[in-house]
């Protein structure tokens, strides 16, 4: 059960946000009253009209990739952790053979050495979920600015009413590809693949695509953007190719090497005179 905590953590976490996106319907100004309202979501859409240029929706993207720019060190830091902890998988497979039983004291030591393990190697396994912690509140924000100050509640871009839904699905399938495109490219990266990855490159757009179809567009363009940013920023920074390149020569200079010492150790046939 374990393995699909964090499937289970991310849906709670967007899931989340559907929630409470619809908590608050009273108009947000500068008059408002509490931290959330005031400092919170009437910032947020003051952002917003400052980088609109006349479109709101133009205000959503550029704020949008502002927030994805500041991210880019965690995101980073997202990576790094992820690959660390593959890499430290066939060590954690050999602590879970060499405490197979399943009784409860046998388990506490598992529990013990795994985290040792970690620990030993700076790796936090949790670190994955950071980003999208950070994240919540900022789409929860997005949400309530669009529907609870007038200025963005009235906002158009293209063929969208930014307050409504894709009446066409547009947004909320590019959402679902994007998506997909990013969680399947992060997969490419690790050293190997178990069965909570490979349900989650699924899972995600289709709950993304879900939640695009009922909550306002402006929020799917957030999520378009947002994610097709992350596609970018993986193909530039973190590539799964070059990864998997460097990887199979590693391999390699390690089979060479190898077949190389066994060479070394077989006996010379001695030359007939």
């Amino acid at each position: 059960m374990k393995k699909y905590k964090r499937i289970l953590l991310m849906t709670g976490l967007l899931s989340l946000v559907f929630l409470l996106s619809a908590c608050g319907t009273s108009q947000v100004s500068a008059h408002s009253t509490g931290l959330w309202d005031r400092y919170v979501v009437y910032y947020f859409g003051q952002a917003i009209k400052g980088l609109s240029f006349g479109n709101v929706g133009i205000g959503i993207i550029l704020f949008t990739i502002i927030i994805r720019v500041i991210l880019m060190p965690l995101m980073h830091f997202q990576t790094k952790s992820m690959r660390k902890t593959q890499e430290l998988q066939p060590k954690l497979k050999a602590l879970q053979q060499q405490y197979s039983s399943r009784d409860q004291e046998t388990q506490q030591k598992l529990q013990a050495e795994t985290k040792k393990l970690y620990a030993e190697n700076n790796v936090n396994p949790y670190a994955g979920c950071l980003p999208l912690l950070v994240q919540m509140p900022v789409m929860m924000a997005l949400y309530q600015a669009i529907l609870r100050i007038p200025e963005l509640r009235s906002g158009h871009f293209l063929w969208l009413n930014l307050s409504q839904s894709d009446p066409y699905f547009i947004l909320p399938i590019l959402a679902a590809v994007f998506t997909f495109a990013s969680t399947y490219l992060s997969s490419m990266s690790q050293i190997e693949s178990n069965a909570s990855m490979k349900v989650m490159n699924f899972a995600m757009p289709v709950m993304i695509f879900v939640m695009a179809l009922n909550l306002a567009s402006g929020l799917s363009l957030y999520w378009v953007v947002s994610n097709a940013f992350q596609v970018v920023q993986t193909l530039l920074i973190n590539n799964p190719f070059k990864i998997r390149r460097e990887r199979e020569e590693a391999a390699r200079q390690i089979r060479d090497r190898e077949r190389a010492l066994e060479k070394a150790k077989r006996p010379k046939k001695k030359r007939k005179n």
